[in-house]
């Protein structure tokens, strides 16, 4: 089987597909617009993209950059003329889902992402046509969560598959690590880029009322993860006086996300927007408790008061009080802990996705040669 994958070669999410897919024994183009690292992929894997970087994308406006887009319809053609997949797949309804529509090509599958969909068509009227024409030209569809799914039912009326960025819980799972911290610091944390949405500042005003509350627990920040508001946040949190109490980290290798979740006991996820929430299970896969805020997807990878606890968004008291639970019970963090590894292992294990995909694969192309025949 043979599979045209159109997505960001630098995206995580990206890596991860391609590279297990490749594994399953699914030959996979990937065509990207966006520069990346061909480590991080297998060396049987075809790979052709503009390597665009991303301080240059970062500072294209939305109309120019659709203009790269344009461009690359032709070469994207040629693509599926000499490599003649079985499939053409693409990853983000926005741009690369525009892209595999403007070839042409079927049986078209594309998978929505989130911002691609709970924010773009809302930009502009003709943001919105952009991603209805998208939609509309697709043979199959798929949503990375239910939420996701029933915000593109909004623009399609299609039948749509949830097919989540799932765990690899051979890698994500709890062991003993080389910690930043002491065995008696109880560490609050988040593995989140530092970006406005993603609630990071109301996470360190709450930490702060915790410690004025519990001067007498050793309690300690983690901030895992680089972010274009990092200045910001190093301000807060020395107007806080928590400074001493907090580390950054920084960017960290991908290899060693594992590793930081394990260093952390409540893991605590405040976000204002949110399509899905991979960060909170991979979290509860190390078998770490999880505050979040009831928004997107979040609530879906939670289960309330089982895995973890759901707060309101904007609600710092909820907050406080969540942390603060599970910060004085050490069988609840335990339990809570232990129930989330169990729903990551029976509702998004990376294996059971890989073979939901290619079970999705083999069920377009058999109804593909139904249609022929």
């Amino acid at each position: 089987m043979k599979i045209l994958f159109l997505a960001d070669p630098s995206n995580p999410h990206t890596i991860k597909w391609v590279n297990s897919l490749s594994k399953r024994g699914i030959d996979i183009f990937l065509f990207g617009l966006s520069n990346y690292d061909k480590a991080m992929y297998a060396d049987s894997i075809k790979i052709e993209s503009l390597k665009t970087p991303s301080i240059i994308k970062s500072k294209l406006s939305g109309n120019l950059f659709k203009v790269i887009y344009f461009s690359v319809i032709l070469k994207l053609r040629r693509i599926c003329s000499n490599y003649n997949p079985d499939i053409l797949h693409a990853h983000y309804a926005g741009s690369y889902g525009l892209l595999g529509a403007l070839t042409k090509f079927h049986p078209y599958i594309l998978s929505v992402w989130g911002v691609d969909i709970n924010i773009y068509p809302k930009v502009s009227f003709v943001h919105s046509r952009l991603i209805n024409y998208a939609l509309k030209k697709t043979d199959y569809l798929l949503a990375t969560s239910n939420i996701l799914k029933e915000e593109t039912l909004k623009y399609v009326d299609k039948e749509i598959e949830v097919t989540p960025f799932g765990i690899d819980l051979n890698i994500f799972k709890q062991m003993r690590v080389n910690s930043l911290f002491s065995e008696d610091d109880i560490v609050i944390g988040t593995v989140k880029r530092l970006e406005e949405k993603y609630g990071i500042d109301e996470l360190i005003k709450t930490f702060a009322v915790l410690k004025d509350k519990h001067t007498d627990i050793p309690l300690k920040l983690l901030l895992v993860g680089e972010g274009s508001i990092r200045s910001r946040l190093m301000n807060l949190v020395d107007q806080l006086g928590i400074a001493h109490l907090t580390i950054f980290t920084g960017e960290i290798l991908v290899d060693n996300v594992a590793e930081y979740h394990n260093m952390i006991d409540i893991s605590v996820f405040l976000s204002k927007t949110e399509s899905f929430g991979v960060s909170i299970l991979e979290a509860s896969a190390t078998e770490k408790p999880v505050v979040v805020t009831r928004v997107g997807g979040l609530p879906e990878v939670v289960d309330n008061g089982v895995t973890g606890i759901v707060i309101e968004l904007g609600d710092r008291e909820g907050a406080v009080k969540a942390i603060e639970k599970l910060v004085l019970d050490s069988e609840l963090r335990r339990r809570m802990g232990k129930a989330g590894r169990e729903k990551v292992y029976k509702e998004y294990n990376w294996n059971d996705n890989v073979e939901q995909m290619i079970n999705i694969y083999e069920k377009v192309l058999k109804s593909n040669e139904d249609k022929k025949s």
